[in-house]
């Protein structure tokens, strides 16, 4: 049970193509290279948006304090 050989992969094609017919994994082929094309766009498009955002810098007081209250018991 090792890996699989060159004519397994050859018959599971074939099997695929009969399955699907060569139009529609051309159609599959062209969608998935699309959605890679675009993925890529999108990951050097994002690369460089953070570098142009400034962050804006929060200020604010800190209040100090102590809670004093009645506590619930579980009976």
């Amino acid at each position: 049970m090792g890996s699989l050989s060159i004519w397994h992969w050859l018959i599971v094609l074939v099997i695929v193509m009969l399955i699907f017919g060569t139009k529609k994994l051309r159609n599959m082929g062209a969608d998935l290279g699309g959605a890679v094309r675009g993925f890529k766009e999108g990951m050097r498009e994002g690369g460089e948006k953070p570098a142009d955002v400034a962050v804006p810098q929060v200020t604010g007081n800190t209040v100090e304090g102590e809670v004093k209250g009645k506590t619930e018991s579980r009976a």
